[in-house]
């Protein structure tokens, strides 16, 4: 039996993955009966090795591998022309592939996982005929908010409207921390219904909003407010250095928004290629694009990199580092406006 799971909805293909396996007979058995394979790496005799040994008292054995169809995603296109080079008799590697995952042994469910596979993907296309192939794109809108009804219902709680609007909006298509949100809040609740300040309180994203208030303030030159929002941070568990690591990844998602915005491309294109779940990041990703210069970004970008330096070297601890990157950043600022 051959499946192909497509798509970023990751939870849903677990979710689909936990089915699956339970064809492969006793739950005693079945972590011996499941390999899974770096499609990037696997060769076929590798396949053929896993693929042809004998489950382990149990009538099926599971193989899961990630990332094959996309190993073959930038061939389709120059496929038709390099054939035609080829001698008759010889195969080219996604076709041997192709091959013979369309005669894996009856006893081999083989599960194909990938995020994304063209329509031209060769290898696909040599296998979608005899495969059940199922698409998890990631859940927005309106989907996305009857999902979060759903599993509040599924975990015993009730939610108003506004609250399932703002936990969509904050937590978006990441079914992972959503599930984790929405089991908190139950618990949070204690049997009443979920409301707007619920959601304020408990919802993890506001670490990661007040990460963007922290940016917010340094464009702004708010020296106070930046190092009150740092210290909270830090008051609430926060490490200096992943509070480092989350203020480099805005800034590279603020660049590349800033990029594609001065490219006249449209926000669910720019949403899509930086890979963001909510629409909240989105908006305060676009508005701080606007906040800095593209000479601006490059001078954060140097300060970031010489307190990474800073912290790792010992010249300075982690808070004390972070205290003065983020004291240098809104005078230079301020010098800058």
């Amino acid at each position: 039996m051959l499946y192909v799971l497509l798509g970023q909805d990751n939870y849903s293909v677990s979710r689909f993955l936990d089915g699956i396996k339970q064809q492969a007979g006793e739950d005693t058995f079945l972590s011996a009966n499941t390999v899974r394979l770096d499609g990037q790496q696997v060769t076929i005799d590798q396949l053929r090795s896993v693929c042809e040994a004998a489950p382990l008292l149990a009538e099926r054995r599971i193989v899961i591998i990630e990332g094959l169809l996309s190993r073959f995603e930038a061939r389709g296109k120059s496929a038709r022309g390099r054939k035609s080079k080829r001698k008759e008799n010889q195969l080219d590697e996604d076709e041997s592939f192709a091959v013979y995952i369309n005669n894996t042994p009856p006893s081999t469910i083989l599960v194909l996982i990938d995020e994304r596979a063209g329509n031209n993907n060769p290898l696909l296309k040599g296998i979608s005929a005899n495969a059940q192939v199922r698409s998890f794109p990631l859940l927005r809108g309106a989907e996305l908010r009857q999902w979060v009804q759903a599993q509040v219902s599924a975990e015993g709680g009730s939610i108003s409207p506004p609250a399932v609007n703002l936990l969509s909006g904050l937590v978006g298509g990441d079914l992972w921390a959503m599930s984790n949100e929405v089991k908190k809040l139950v618990l949070f609740a204690a049997g009443r219904c979920i409301e707007v300040e619920d959601v304020n309180k408990v919802v993890s994203a506001a670490s990661e909003n007040n990460v963007f208030a922290m940016v917010d303030a340094i464009i702004r030159a708010e020296t106070g407010t930046a190092e009150r929002t740092l210290q909270q941070l830090l008051m609430r568990g926060a490490s200096p250095t992943y509070l480092l690591f989350m203020l480099s990844r805005q800034v590279r998602l603020i660049v590349r928004a800033k990029v594609m915005r001065s490219r006249g491309e449209h926000e669910p294109d720019i949403q899509r290629r930086l890979g963001l779940t909510s629409d909240y990041t989105l908006r305060k990703t676009l508005e701080q694009a606007g906040g800095y210069s593209f000479d601006r970004l490059k001078e954060v970008y140097r300060r970031l990199l010489e307190t990474d330096l800073a912290i790792k070297t010992g010249k300075y601890n982690g808070e004390l580092a972070m205290s003065i990157l983020i004291a240098e950043l809104c005078l230079s600022q301020k010098v800058g406006s």
